[in-house]
């Protein structure tokens, strides 16, 4: 038997006035959807604890029944996505180049996201490449657009603060080791070093003459550096002999494209076009064809794209969208025995207002031979909530799906040395 776990990112959001309190999911019309929670069971999914905003990454590594202190870090992750390699001993942090204006001392965040054409992304990015401060060497390698990877090297820690603020209109925030490393010489050393370097970027970049001749047209400056997320490789127990499933993922981007590498899933590094529907409906046909695989994640980005544009009305033209894709789940994977097909979002990411996500939970449904069918009739944040499911959490939705699988181990068998949550365990057989 199959698992395919297929995220609708951020699907989840708030009740909205102008659906007269209703939210996206609740006021789109999504036949599909609501003939596979009529089909299983449902519940309500939250990847920690209902109210915690999650990011992506995170909720993921949540959801693929990993615990938080095992988490290395976004920078690591990404970094990975991009295949930029990062060694045990650096540290990789998310950057950014963007436009900030001094007031009393500070630097004040005036645009997070610069519209900047990509030659001139890449003559800014060069200017602050390297730099060097007390032992430790910073290399900032460009992504995309304004972005990059900045890899610390030497005897540094990733236990320090972000400072990128995220919000425009507040200042640059002063890196500072974490509380549980205040004391700690090397996170000590790696804080004043990245805030020496970015205070370097902000005046390399202030007096560069592509810069001088923006201000004169009256553009914003691309004049600092924001970092934020620092990670580091850490050593985990691989996906497969966790949970005792080949893993595959489905998905575009390159937290997704990390993630899976880092866990020792395979990965199919799509493509976002612009037509959701036929990407969507292609993940699905490749998930159906995957049958090396025990695990089969399948993930659009969509849902969560539309809702940062902060426009209700287009996420719940997305989700309708993304909904006709899925007679294909209907037609292939509802009705076949062979098949746990799982859909839930990540995260909760509200089409009104300044959070970035928000805390609330999210729908989730079951479908399969083993799954109780209970009285849901529609895949939503109110519909699913009275479900058979109930609230589920964390680590939790592995164990469903083991369950459901019929691969969950009776506890208290050992088969092996290792106490895994799956059976059979890779025991040894006793031999004549």
């Amino acid at each position: 038997m199959r698992c395919i776990l297929l995220i609708l990112d951020g699907i989840g959001d708030r009740g909205q006035a102008i659906f007269r309190g209703k939210t996206p999911l609740q006021a789109a019309d999504t036949p599909n959807l609501d003939k596979i929670a009529q089909r299983g069971m449902c519940g309500l999914y939250h990847s920690s604890l209902q109210g915690i905003p999650m990011p992506s990454e995170i909720a993921h590594f949540l959801m693929f029944g990993y615990d938080m202190d095992e988490f290395p870090g976004r920078g690591f992750i990404e970094a990975l996505g991009y295949d930029i390699p990062v060694q045990e001993d650096e540290v990789a942090i998310l950057a950014r180049i963007f436009s900030v204006s001094p007031h009393e001392g500070m630097m004040i965040l005036t645009h997070e996201n610069p519209d900047v054409d990509q030659e001139t992304c890449r003559i800014l990015h060069h200017e602050i490449k390297s730099f060097r401060y007390e032992g430790i060497e910073m290399e900032l390698v460009p992504t995309k657009g304004i972005q990059g990877i900045l890899i610390l090297r030497g005897d540094v820690s990733r236990d320090i603060t972000d400072s990128n603020p995220i919000s425009e209109g507040e200042p640059l925030i002063e890196v500072c080791p974490l509380s549980q490393s205040s004391r700690d010489k090397t996170a000590i050393q790696t804080a004043r070093a990245l805030n020496r370097y970015l205070l370097w970027c902000y005046q390399r970049l202030s007096e560069h003459p592509i810069n001088q001749e923006r201000i004169k047209r009256g553009l914003p400056p691309i004049n600092a550096l924001g970092a934020q997320r620092a990670g580091q490789r850490r050593i985990i127990s691989p996906f497969r002999e966790k949970w005792g499933l080949k893993g595959l993922s489905i998905a575009s981007g390159p937290v997704f494209w990390g993630l899976a590498e880092f866990l020792g899933m395979d990965t199919m590094r799509e493509k976002d076009t612009k037509d959701m529907e036929a990407d969507l409906r292609r993940r699905l046909e490749l998930a159906k064809d995957a049958n090396a695989y025990d695990f089969i994640h399948v993930h659009t980005k969509m849902p969560d794209v539309a809702s940062h544009t902060k426009d209700p009305v287009y996420k719940q033209q997305v989700i309708e969208t993304l909904d006709k894709a899925l007679d294909f789940a209907v037609e292939h994977f509802v009705s076949d025995p062979g098949i746990l097909l799982v859909i839930t979002a990540d995260h909760a990411t509200p089409s009104q207002g300044p959070m970035i996500h928000s805390g609330e939970t999210v729908p989730i449904c079951i479908t399969g031979k083993n799954a109780r069918q209970d009285r849901v009739a529609g895949f939503d944040e109110i519909n699913a909530a009275p479900g058979a499911l109930g609230l589920v959490k964390g680590k939790e939705l592995m164990y469903l799906i083991l369950n459901g699988m019929d691969r969950a181990k009776l506890k208290g068998l050992m088969d092996c040395p290792e106490d895994q949550p799956f059976t059979p365990g890779p025991y040894k057989p006793l031999r004549i």
